[in-house]
């Protein structure tokens, strides 16, 4: 199991916003950018970018059965299920089945995601 690879390149760069994909669902609230994904266990790492008025009240929250890590790379999100605004820096380990969410953002907000599929339970 070998997740993908890549050399330096700066996915804020005007040339890499071509990337960035909507996300399923959140079309006018959020984008998209994988940066790394093992095809065979589904792990990955990706990039969110909420974007500024973003509200996912009407999802509710959510879980899965996996872990996975966030850090909040800019901006702020509040995150419903914490009663707390996540700012730059904030991090979690996040275990299977926890709730998170819904979240909400006043001025956008970026979050590098690491997601384990693979390790349900």
């Amino acid at each position: 199991m070998t997740k993908t690879t890549a050399t330096y390149w700066n996915v804020f760069s005007p040339q890499a916003q071509e990337q960035w994909a909507p996300v399923q669902g959140l079309e006018t609230m959020a984008e998209e950018l994988t940066l790394s994904i093992d095809e065979e266990s589904g792990a990955y790492t990706k990039l969110t970018r909420f974007l500024p008025g973003a509200d996912t009240a009407s999802f509710g929250g959510k879980t899965h059965p996996y872990p996975e890590e966030i850090f909040i790379i800019s901006g702020r999100l509040y995150d419903e299920a914490f009663d707390l605004w996540l700012e730059a820096g904030h991090y979690a380990s996040r275990p299977p089945g926890e709730l998170h969410g819904p979240f909400r953002t006043d001025s956008g907000c970026v979050v590098l995601e690491l997601s384990f599929p693979n390790r349900a339970g």
